[in-house]
Order: structure tokens, then sequence, then C-alpha cells
């Protein structure tokens, strides 16, 4: 299997250091392919094999094909564009005795160790006064400047028995020496092209400008950043823009902050999806009952990457169903309904596997460890729709740098294809 997509994604996530980057590189995709970005605040007037793509808060997009004003229901894929890292707070310095550090708070479920002692940058969008408006503008500092060192152990000589992270204490980065003290903030405005005295506010995030790589003795793995959930995300988007399908309206949904319980406008326990189908209703002049059975119709894929079975850990997993990686798209099942996926909708995913030779796995919680939970069962209290959890077999998932299979981004760009196809 060739190893040129999982390149393509890993220069994509390279390219995206922060959710609104995300939205912004898939936007210019979706742009190359012929989709119009439509506004929410405007009035649309959608057309029959129309493709269209609309953005919430720079960090949230939903894109979709229209066949044709009769189509018989949908097809969704949704994965998020967020992932765990440390967030700057609204007064970002913290001066002391020796060293400039930056104020920053915990942003999703982090695995706190592995950003010690790493160079990181800093990324985001900042929002700038332009006359009587407020207009974000997006930026990347682009260079290391901030690192969390670790105490020595001759500090701490029971670092190596385990140690309980203080995130006030010990994760605010150094950026600088108070003999040496700059502004960062002079340094985002200078990046952005802007005077810093125009900042009106901001949304920055840490991270490693470590890029992604192709590591392992036969190129079996990749190992980036982010992983959870861009992954995803450029997968099911690269076998959005290459399917085709006369009955179904076609849609692709990124969401913003998954990581944090997706209770905000932009994230998938919001309205914006419920809307967007609504509105599309709507506009192709179709009734309300042929908007329920439209929906009835239905079918959504929550993509989001799953538990690979770690070698050195192998009493945390299910004694039975434990994914690797490099085996193929993995279907997520939980008793609790933390992933949607029941009797059905597992059947309807195998049969298209089936069908077109994609592997597929079954991961399982073991039974004494819940685990987390994700974008389908949050999405599905707005709008019910039948839905699988899905996603691709990682190690290290929500630390600072992760490894997943080389060959499964293939099996599940194929595998959004042939759902986008499906009927």
């Amino acid at each position: 299997m060739s190893l040129e997509f999982a390149r393509d994604v890993l220069h994509k996530i390279d390219s995206s250091p922060t959710a609104y980057h995300v939205i912004e590189n898939a936007g210019k995709d979706l742009e190359s392919e012929g989709f119009t970005e439509l506004q929410e605040s405007g009035i649309w007037e959608l057309l029959p094999e129309g493709k269209y793509y609309v953005k919430r808060n720079g960090s949230a997009l939903i894109a979709f094909v229209i066949p044709k004003t009769d189509y018989r229901g949908l097809r969704i894929m949704a994965s998020h564009s967020d992932s765990p890292c440390p967030k700057l707070k609204e007064t970002p310095a913290v001066t002391n005795s020796a060293y400039v550090r930056l104020n920053v708070e915990q942003y999703g479920g982090m695995l706190m160790a592995p950003w010690f002692d790493r160079p990181l940058s800093v990324a985001g969008r900042i929002l700038v006064k332009d006359g009587e408006k407020i207009r974000p503008v997006l930026v990347n500092v682009g260079k290391d400047v901030a690192m969390i060192p670790s105490l020595a152990i001759h500090m701490n000589r029971e670092a190596n028995s385990g140690y309980k992270y203080s995130f006030q204490s010990d994760m605010l980065p150094i950026v600088s020496t108070t003999e040496e003290k700059s502004s960062l903030m002079e340094l985002v405005a200078e990046e952005a092209g802007v005077a810093v005295e125009n900042i009106l506010g901001d949304d920055l995030f840490l991270y490693p400008r470590e890029t992604g790589v192709i590591w392992g003795i036969g190129d079996e793995f990749l190992g980036s950043s982010r992983l959870d959930d861009q992954e995803c995300v450029w997968c099911t988007l690269k076998g959005f823009l290459e399917s085709e399908n006369a009955d179904y309206v076609r849609m692709l949904c990124i969401f913003d902050n998954e990581e944090v319980g997706s209770r905000t406008r932009q994230g998938a326990d919001s309205d914006f999806l419920e809307t967007l189908i609504d509105r599309i209703s709507q506009n192709l002049g179709r009734s309300r009952e042929q908007y329920y059975a439209a929906l009835a119709d239905s079918f959504m894929i929550s993509a989001d990457n799953a538990h690979a079975c770690h070698p050195a850990h192998m009493g945390k997993y299910d004694p039975v169903q434990s994914p690797e990686m490099n085996k193929g798209i993995v279907l997520k099942f939980s008793a609790r309904q933390s992933y949607t996926t029941d009797g059905y909708t597992g059947a309807y995913v195998r049969a298209l596997c089936e069908k077109e030779g994609i592997p597929c796995q079954i991961f399982v919680n073991h039974s004494d460890q819940p685990g987390g939970s994700t974008l389908g069962n949050i999405s599905n209290s707005h709008i019910s729709i039948k839905t699988a959890d899905i996603g691709l077999a990682q190690l290290a998932m929500h630390s600072v740098y992760e490894t997943a299979g080389a060959k499964d981004v293939e099996w599940l760009r194929k595998f959004s294809k042939v759902f986008y196809e499906s009927v």
C-alpha cells in the first residue's frame, strides 16, 4: 500500500496547529473543488447539484453536496478539529525573580508529562480592531518561543515513582529571562501584521513544531501531534471529495471543542447540524413531512480515533477485542452508549467493509474501565439519525505526540468514499 496519502495527512496536520487552522485549510481544499462558502447570517439560494460549506466561529465547518431536490436522505461523517493542549489565559505573562513565564490553563484531558522539555510555539487567532469592526486574524508564531522545564531528579528523587502535577505550578512555560523580557503579544502582532494595541482578544494555544514522520523498520507507523482527531478529519474530507451520490445529500462535519465536552455553539452539542439540515430542506421547498422522512432515511458516522492495544498494558483492554494499528478501521461499541453504535448500525458498517474488502476491527472497553465519549451520542441528542462510531487505532492518545498506523489512513479514506456513496 502506498504511503503517499499518509504523507499528505501528516503535511495537513503540520500546517494545522489549532482548530482555526484546520478549518482554514479544509475550506481551501473545498474551494479548490468548486465549493461555495455560505454565511449563516445570509439568505441562501441553494441549487440542485450545488456544493457548499459553512463555517462557525472559524473553528467548525459543515460542507454538503445536494444531488437533487427529491433526495432520499443524508450521508454524514463527523470529526473534530480540536486537540488537548495548554491554552493561554487572558493575561498571559507571569514574571518572577528570574523568568518570564506564560500563564496557561489545561484545554482537554492532556497527558502532561510528554509536554515537558520540548520546544513549543504559539498559534491560534487574534481579534483585531478594524475601524468599527472586529476582524479575526489567524496567527502562527512559527518559531520556538517556550519550554516547560522538568525539575531535576536531584530536586525530586521520587520523580520516577509517580508524580501528581499541578498545572498552575508545574506547567507554565518559560519564554524569557527578565533581563531579556519581551512581550509575546508584540511577537504575535508582528507575525499577524497588526498593531499590538489593536488586538482586542485572542484564542492562543501552545503546540510543538516538531513535524510528523513515518517511522518503524517497515515504515509501519505515523508519529505526529494531533492525530486525534485530525487523522479522521483529513481522511473523511478526502473520501467526501472523491465520492458521488445521486440519491443522498453528502455532508461533512468538523466540530470544535469535543475535547472539552462539545457544549459550545461550534460543538457537536449545538444546533449547528440541526439548523443546517433544516435550512437545506426549507431552501429546496421540501415539506416538513419530507424533512422527517429524510432524517429517517439518513445515516451518520462519528469518526474519532480509537485506542490501539498497548504492549506494556494489555490488562487495561478487553481480553477479546483489542484493536491493532494497520488492521483497518475500528468500529466502537459501548453498553452505556458513550459510543452510539448498536447492532443495526454496526451491521451496516460491517456490510460496507465486507463488500469493499476494507478490514474492520472492534473496540469495546474493559468492563472495569469505562472509556471516554465522542461526537455521535452528543449530536444525536439534537437530531436523531442512525449513527455508528468508528476511528483509527492509535497509541498515546492525548499525548503531545501520538502514534498510529501508516496504512490505516488509506482504509479510512476508502471507507469514507464507500459510505458517502452507499444507499
